[in-house]
């Protein structure tokens, strides 16, 4: 929901000539505790970039809502701060109401007022004189695909046009900061997949600084410049989605963010003996390691001249078919983008390429 009205001099102002932003969001060790919950954020430091977007992702409990809602100003910080560009939020004695920090927030549930009509509800953080009328809520109504909605009832639209509508309401004063809470969970999949996208387009399009908070990997990837990963209150690791999935700091991450098969192996100047043969390996990791290895890097063919296993399991996803493997007493998982071509019990060969590969000691 908007956080207050914009300056007088924005009044005429319409998203379509909304500048790139210049302001960035600094989270410096935050900490957070609730009676009955013990300590909710532990040390949160987090860099957003002007105009780019952050993907919190965790497992539930894991802090991240928390966090949002210590940004929006909505709890207050034990610990820590919290500033946009060089204004101090929260922290080192200041303290900046919600409706002050001209901040925008689109709600899991989307918070819309059933009372009030489509055009309205986008108008409702506007100044008194724009809310029943506005360029600003025409503007935002067609960023969102909705300019014929703009006299029905909220309770006549569909999951998807409420979802849009709450962010055409977040937009229309012009926020410096954008804030999603898990904005997609109340969709269908088939849906979701749509909005989202167009909720990506919208945002690339403003370069407006957001922040959206997910427990779902592949919204995250998808959504995020850079992507934060929480768990017990502190972030696992921050960087970009490659980073993230192709070099997670621990075994953990690795599994949260993927598919994920840990293979023994002995590394030294950059290769690692596995069972499966030789792999390139990234050169700072040596010694005892296990090897990770995600199902997209594993090929199957027919041909059992080389390093073989033996298909204990057939899974067709529709847009891929995944297996599981036994070499040599170990599993391994593979995914294909194809239908299924082998069949449980059948004898495949493997082949992990040449790509370089990423492991921790044991």
């Amino acid at each position: 929901m908007p956080a207050g009205p914009v300056a007088d001099s924005d009044a005429e102002s319409g998203l379509e000539s909304t500048p790139e932003s210049t302001v960035g969001l600094v989270i410096e060790g935050v900490e957070k505790a609730f009676p009955g919950y013990g300590q909710v954020l532990d040390g949160v430091d987090l860099h957003v970039a002007a105009g780019t977007s952050l993907a919190v992702l965790g497992p539930s409990g894991c802090g991240k809502t928390t966090l949002l809602r210590i940004i929006a100003g909505l709890d207050v910080p034990d610990r820590g701060s919290v500033r946009l560009g060089t204004r101090v939020l929260s922290g080192q004695g200041a303290w900046v109401e919600p409706e002050r920090r001209n901040i925008g927030m689109v709600f899991q549930d989307w918070a819309l007022f059933e009372h009030l009509n489509v055009s309205r509800n986008v108008g409702f953080g506007l100044p008194r004189s724009e809310r029943r009328s506005s360029t600003r809520i025409d503007e935002g109504l067609e960023l969102v695909g909705l300019s014929d909605f703009a006299e029905r009832s909220t309770t006549t639209l569909s999951g998807g046009q409420r979802q849009r509508v709450a962010l055409a309401r977040a937009l229309a004063p012009r926020p410096e900061v954008l804030l999603l809470d898990e904005p997609f969970s109340n969709l269908d999949a088939a849906l979701r997949a749509s909005v989202r996208g167009e909720v990506r387009r919208i945002l690339r399009e403003l370069s407006v600084t957001s922040v959206f908070v997910t427990h779902d990997q592949e919204e995250a990837f998808l959504l995020g410049d850079r992507v934060a990963v929480m768990n017990e209150g502190k972030v696992v690791q921050f960087g970009t989605p490659i980073e993230i999935y192709e070099r997670p700091v621990n075994k953990w991450l690795a599994t949260f963010v993927g598919d994920a098969t840990f293979v023994e192996a002995m590394a030294s100047d950059g290769s690692a003996r596995t069972s499966f043969g030789e792999v390139r390996l990234d050169p700072s990791i040596s010694g005892e390691v296990e090897l990770l290895i995600r199902p997209e890097r594993v090929g199957l063919m027919a041909s059992t001249s080389g390093v073989t296993g033996t298909v204990t399991e057939v899974e067709y996803l529709g847009h891929s078919t995944r297996y599981a493997l036994e070499v040599d007493g170990q599993l391994l998982v593979a995914r294909q983008s194809s239908s299924p071509q082998y069949e449980v019990g059948q004898s495949v060969g493997i082949d992990l390429g040449d790509g370089e590969f990423w492991g921790f000691p044991r």
